[in-house]
């Protein structure tokens, strides 16, 4: 049986739902029978899980809220809807979207917490029985992990936040103030040191990677190490990190390193098919994912809010339903890659599909969607009707991911070693046809060695190229200490790519201003000039399609977009800084009585 089942399945009668600073406190009797016995304790700990699957994560946070970088973008300033405010950065207390997040953070929280002081204090995790205790430590650390993960993701979001480690019960207090962040990422980050050696390889685990396993604790401890350690946005809007930065980096070395001795796995030699396995309801151990969100059908937004563009409905001639994507690649972010890099034909879709299930170029240069995932990638027709719950699985933490970690790590306490040059050489190795590593691994990295700052250049590079579409590139700008320039620098990119569509001339002059594509006799969709420019196509078959000439507007010379999606991120409040942190949710300030504020910020 799947875990994405008991997710589903599981009803949580004993807990409430009631906004965590009014917290129905949960029968004691209850909570000691439930962690008695592994089956209950199974159960218990699924309710944590139980978030993943409302919209505050699964068309939210997973991916919905994580623009605008340098590799995603949506245009915010076009509404004052919910998800448009969060993409301008000028989210009001009152966002609807923002709500939703705070709440399923803080129910999985609560949940986590039940899970955590049951087990603890449960028999069966001394019994004398070496299975039960076994699978009642793993258990312990899943919880201790799930709820690192959303208080990882609330200081990203909220900054300084209530900090709540105990269940609800009489005699707590439910009115916390706020935080210091990263007080709160000390404190997950050591719980889950203290419990990962008890945990269980996801190839021991029941429900192999789409549950927390070893592997995801230990890799998810080095990412919250790397976000301790990076930079953080203060009220005042500077950005700073603190002076014990690198005992984090320390840690996240280490806990690579861990990983990789106890744990090693080639990456698969299949960029592609490490995404389509979840279009494919396919989760293998001991491979590229360590764990996935494990939706079931009818639930999960992958492939209808993020991927390739997918016209269905009730005259389309498929069954493959409807799905879009919210967050589209900027044309900077395709020409980026080498041209010979396997990874951008799979990240970049440059095509979408019809009613008449046909592919076709997409609308414009400014709506490459995320390729990774698409609806009519099913080997199974959802019907005609259906957009959202795919079941298609989330990723959340990659081998790669792991690698590249470490090679940051690495090189920030000891610069571009051979330590950190052999775990980026594994990345890029996949990356290109074993023909091109002499030239495209070796020389480049060698390229990129000659000092610790071009290797860290190298690193950010690596990680667009290896996590494009992911939805994590938010994240990393922000512990960098680099979000607003590196966005200010895709805006300057785009523009120059639009002047020399223009002109003909210009660093840019060589990139395709126009593409041709046709389906060939197979029906695929295939580009002539992916590439660069041409002047014509050889023959009548070809369509050509405006691209960089696209982002041309007559009256404003760039087309909106470009000067206006990013425009908050550079020169917001404060000119040069990136104001990511939102206020809290208005419905928790008033319900805190009095200590919860949202102070600072320029809010």
């Amino acid at each position: 049986m799947k875990l994405r089942l008991l997710i589903l399945a599981f009803s949580l009668t004993i807990f409430s739902c009631e906004d965590f600073l009014d917290p129905v406190s949960p029968s004691t009797f209850d909570t000691n029978y439930v962690f008695s016995n592994v089956d209950d304790t199974r159960r218990g700990v699924n309710a944590i899980y139980v978030q993943f699957g409302v919209d505050g994560f699964r068309s939210r946070l997973s991916n919905n809220m994580t623009g605008n970088t340098d590799v995603e973008h949506q245009s915010g300033w076009t509404s004052s809807g919910d998800r448009y405010q969060i993409w301008n950065l000028d989210a009001l207390s009152t966002n609807g979207d923002l709500r939703q997040f705070w709440n399923a953070a803080y129910t999985a929280i609560r949940d986590a917490n039940i899970a955590i002081e049951g087990i603890e204090a449960s028999d069966a995790l001394t019994s004398n029985e070496p299975q039960n205790v076994k699978l009642m430590n793993h258990m312990l650390g899943e919880a201790y992990t799930l709820r690192a993960y959303w208080y990882s993701m609330l200081t990203y979001y909220f900054g300084d936040v209530p900090n709540v480690r105990l269940a609800p019960k009489a005699g707590v207090e439910f009115y916390l103030p706020r935080e210091d962040r990263n007080l709160i990422l000390t404190n997950v980050i050591s719980d889950m040191i203290a419990v990962e050696e008890n945990m269980m390889w996801g190839d021991e685990a029941p429900y192999g990677i789409e549950q927390v396993n070893r592997e995801y604790t230990l890799a998810l401890i080095a990412r919250l190490a790397l976000q301790r350690g990076g930079y953080y946005l203060t009220p005042d809007l500077e950005m700073k990190r603190e002076g014990d930065y690198l005992d984090y980096y320390k840690i996240a070395k280490d806990y690579t390193s861990k990983l990789i001795a106890m744990k090693d796995r080639e990456l698969p030699t299949d960029y592609r098919q490490v995404f389509l396995n979840q279009s494919k309801f396919v989760s293998p151990t001991n491979s590229e994912i360590l764990f996935e969100v494990p939706f079931a059908l009818g639930n999960g937004d992958v492939a209808w809010n993020i991927g390739i563009t997918v016209q269905g409905g009730a005259t389309a001639s498929h069954a493959f339903g409807s799905g879009s994507n919210y967050m589209a690649i900027p044309p900077s972010y395709y020409f980026s890659f080498d041209k010979k890099d396997v990874r951008r034909d799979v990240t970049c879709a440059l095509y979408r599909v019809n009613t008449a299930f046909e592919e076709e170029f997409v609308s414009s240069a400014t709506n490459i969607s995320q390729g990774k995932w698409s609806r009519h990638f099913l080997d199974n027709a959802p019907g005609s009707s259906t957009a959202k719950g795919t079941g298609i699985n989330w990723p959340m933490m990659r081998y790669a991911d792991v690698l590249l970690m470490n090679a940051e790590a690495e090189n920030e306490l000891n610069g571009p070693s051979a330590e950190a040059q052999a775990a980026l050489a594994r990345v890029r190795q996949r990356a290109f046809p074993e023909a091109e590593w002499a030239s495209k691994v070796d020389t480049y990295i060698n390229g990129v060695s000659g000092s610790k700052d071009a290797f860290f250049d190298a690193i950010v590079d690596e990680r667009a190229w290896e996590f494009g579409g992911e939805m994590i590139r938010k994240y990393e700008l922000i512990r960098w200490g680099i979000y607003s320039e590196k966005v200010a620098e895709t805006v300057q990119t785009l523009k120059e790519m639009t002047d020399a569509a223009v002109s003909g001339t210009g660093k840019y002059s060589d990139l395709p201003d126009y593409m041709y594509w046709k389906r060939d006799e197979s029906g695929k969709f295939v580009v002539l000039n992916p590439d660069e420019k041409i002047l014509a196509a050889p023959d009548d078959s070809w369509i050509r399609q405006p691209f960089l000439i696209d982002m041309y507007d007559e009256i404003e010379t760039y087309d909106p977009w470009i000067t206006r999606d990013w425009a908050n991120y550079i020169n917001g409040p404060k000119p040069g800084v990136a104001r990511y942190i939102f206020p809290v949710p208005e419905e928790a300030v008033s319900a805190s009585r009095g200590t919860i504020s949202n102070d600072g910020y320029q809010f």
